[in-house]
């Protein structure tokens, strides 16, 4: 028997949260119990202001095959559906609206809502042998939940390609339509995240939690509006310690000492 600390497993070193998918025999499936878990450990570290980025990795073979069919299958009740899609999407708001970078770790292949929860991380690596698809069409149900995060990162013509015909696409095709950042050997992938993560946590902790709220809420703006929440909030940013400290360091040609504030 599973239970609900095993489905979300939790690794803290200095500044980074890990938070590994611990279904491997079901393919990291997004039941009703590992959509808690996550929601959880989402909730839970979302007050740590020490914290520096997020990753999100999986183990087994795959990265995540969507939601649980079976258990979706035995609850066939459009109430229970209509619960567990929002409880999905609350998740998934929760992933963009964390404070600080998310990073999806793909190891494997991502489908449904698993490649849903690709496109709601802010950055993702994954291995050259990961595939992603929006699959849900081949049983005779359209990805329309994965299609609001799809739609986001991906243009118009090729997100719905994907969701009308529920085909693969390679990890280096999802770099070229903006899925991932990067698609690297399996062997190759601790390293190149690990890189990514020590990048982000040599800046200002002030400017990427700045940075991480403002680019996400822009982004459903008009464009004036937009600038004018982006000029305010680099006014504001002007005035933290750290802005001083890294022109100073700049100026002088030295390494800069964040003091995240």
């Amino acid at each position: 028997m599973e239970t609900q600390d095993q489905f979300v497993l939790s690794e803290r070193n200095q500044g980074v949260l890990t938070l590994t998918l611990n279904r491997p025999d079901q393919f990291n499936s997004l039941s009703e119990e590992v959509l808690t878990a996550l929601q959880q450990a989402l909730d839970d570290a979302a007050s740590d202001e020490s914290l520096r980025c997020l990753v999100l990795a999986a183990k087994g073979r795959a990265f995540c095959a969507g939601h649980d069919l079976k258990q979706m299958q035995a609850n066939r009740d459009q109430a229970y559906y209509r619960q567990l899609f929002a409880q999905c999407g609350q998740l998934m708001q929760s992933i963009v609206a964390f404070p600080v970078p998310v990073i999806a770790k793909v190891q494997g292949v991502a489908t449904a809502a698993g490649c849903q929860l690709v496109a709601s991380c802010d950055l993702a690596v994954a291995a050259d042998s990961a595939r992603f698809a929006v699959s849900g069409i081949n049983v005779g149900l359209f990805c329309s939940t994965p299609a609001v995060a799809l739609s986001r990162n991906v243009g118009a013509k090729k997100s719905f390609e994907m969701l009308i015909t529920g085909e693969f696409i390679s990890a280096q095709e999802a770099v070229g339509e903006g899925l991932i950042n990067r698609a690297v050997p399996a062997d190759e992938l601790d390293a190149a995240v690990e890189a990514l993560v020590s990048t982000i946590c040599a800046k200002s902790p002030v400017a990427v939690r700045t940075g991480k709220a403002m680019f996400q809420k822009q982004r459903s703006m008009s464009l004036a509006d937009a600038y004018d929440y982006a000029g305010e909030t680099m006014a504001c940013n002007m005035m933290a310690d750290d802005v001083l400290e890294g022109i100073d360091a700049f100026m002088n040609k030295r390494k800069p000492v964040w003091q995240g504030r």
